[in-house]
């Protein structure tokens, strides 16, 4: 079988973090835990950017900051910024995804990623071509299913 490779939106780097009071963020908590579980094991091929380095650098707070930014050493590729990723996030950005977003989408369609990983509630009811947009939850299972 082969490995799914997955790009991870910074707030799902994040959903461990969050409040865990309601049942939503809990339950996409555990599913992160599990494919950061899979990451390290080798079930997955996480791909990280530029785009997390600077969104995690703008995080105030340290223990945040550190703890996420460990998995940069766990990626197999790295997308640097370029021409191409900027043209191809303006070009997201037309489907009324933000800039950020649109960059961190165009740098995980640009490594050939099969699932970019978001909580992001406005991210999950878009489209882009190339790459399936889903939460922790939903990349669970559809890849455990497979």
């Amino acid at each position: 079988m082969q490995n799914h490779k997955i790009y991870l939106d910074i707030c799902t780097y994040n959903r461990p973090f969050d409040i865990q009071s309601q049942i939503k963020i809990r339950l996409e908590t555990e599913a992160k835990l599990f494919i950061q579980t899979g990451i390290r094991g080798g079930a997955y091929d996480m791909v990280w950017s530029y785009m997390h380095d600077f969104e995690n650098s703008e995080s105030p707070y340290e223990e945040k900051r550190k703890s996420i930014g460990v998995w940069k050493g766990l990626a197999r590729e790295y997308c640097p910024s370029s021409e191409d990723i900027l043209r191809a996030g303006q070009k997201i950005t037309k489907l009324g995804v933000k800039p950020k977003d649109a960059l961190h989408i165009a740098c995980a369609v640009n490594h050939g990623c099969e699932y970019f990983i978001t909580t992001d509630k406005g991210l999950l009811n878009k489209t882009v071509e190339s790459i399936k947009i889903v939460n922790p939850i939903d990349f669970i299972r559809e890849t455990e299913e497979s």
